[in-house]
């Protein structure tokens, strides 16, 4: 989908939820250091995975995220891991499991995260470091064969264009998008427009909000429509984190009905040409996405370009 952002209402793409509440949902702690990643150990976690993936599927995702968010080498040397046998592994298994769930007719897409934390833009290492990290985990995604990476949950501008550059050096499609707080900024402070000239200058295709409350969601993605007519796409977060216990899942604030409402408003605001949800986003949320863009008669095959 090249067109632009103003004048295409075509219906967009739906993604899936947020997988650790999926896995948080089945009674899997997420919690450091392994965080989501102590799934990908064996075959009975890795089907807490798989089932995740199946339900979203189910409900209507048209594209499968797989479960490579913390497999970053900075988590993975943190672990209970032996580094004789290198790390490459995870990122194969995660997307392994992605795979047999999409099978041929859905993409199966990575996911590159900050190598530190989602919102923590102060932790955020030297380039050096970045560039040795993101370089990686997106070579190991191009081996993995996955058909494109999200960049997600990007808290500057910095990190978010050294990871695009590192996807594109290895041929695959960056999707980048970011973590804002107040006022269209990033959680660095950054304004969100100036975070997307930085990875549009390294060949992101396609620009997002993810992880971001909808009250913040929108005014973040009116601020991209004013600097950037290409495709845009939305994932929120939808849990209470008002008083955000350490572990379990969190309360939801957002419902599928009132989640695909709000989507379908920026839609008809910016044009999106993705949709999808973040945590506490679970298969009923993407299930109401998928009514609401993506209506199909059983056995219909979906359309998963954009």
């Amino acid at each position: 989908m090249s067109t632009s952002g103003r004048t295409h209402r075509l219906p967009p793409t739906v993604l899936d939820g947020g997988l650790s509440t999926g896995l948080e949902n089945q009674g899997e702690p997420i919690v450091a250091p392994w965080w989501s990643t102590k799934c990908l150990i064996a075959g009975p976690r890795r089907e807490l995975v798989r089932r995740v993936h199946a339900a979203h599927v189910e409900a209507g995702a048209e594209i499968v995220t797989a479960n490579t968010f913390r497999c970053n080498l900075r988590t993975l040397r943190g672990v209970d891991l032996d580094p004789s046998s290198g790390y490459a592994w995870m990122v194969h298994a995660a997307v392994g499991v992605a795979q047999r769930v999409a099978k041929p007719r859905l993409r199966v897409a990575g996911s590159i995260g900050p190598v530190a934390d989602a919102y923590r833009p102060e932790l955020v290492p030297t380039d050096e470091e970045l560039r040795e990290e993101h370089r990686w985990l997106a070579v190991e995604l191009s081996r993995a064969k996955v058909d494109l990476v999200f960049v997600e949950t990007m808290n500057t501008a910095r990190e978010a264009a050294i990871a695009a550059e590192a996807v594109l050096a290895t041929g695959l499609e960056p999707w980048v998008s970011f973590v804002c707080g107040d006022d269209a900024r990033l959680l660095s402070g950054e304004p969100i427009g100036e975070a997307a000239g930085a990875v549009l200058d390294r060949g992101a295709t396609v620009l997002g909000v993810n992880c971001t409350t909808p009250e913040r969601t929108g005014p973040a993605l009116r601020a991209l429509r004013e600097i950037y007519d290409g495709p845009l796409f939305a994932q929120p977060n939808v849990e209470d984190r008002t008083n955000a216990s350490p572990v379990g899942p969190q309360p939801v604030a957002v419902g599928p009905e009132a989640l695909a409402q709000a989507v379908a408003e920026w839609h008809d605001e910016v044009g999106l040409a993705a949709v999808g949800g973040c945590c506490g986003a679970t298969a009923e949320h993407v299930a109401a996405l998928a009514a609401r863009f993506a209506p199909r008669e059983a056995g219909e095959p979906v359309q998963t370009g954009v």
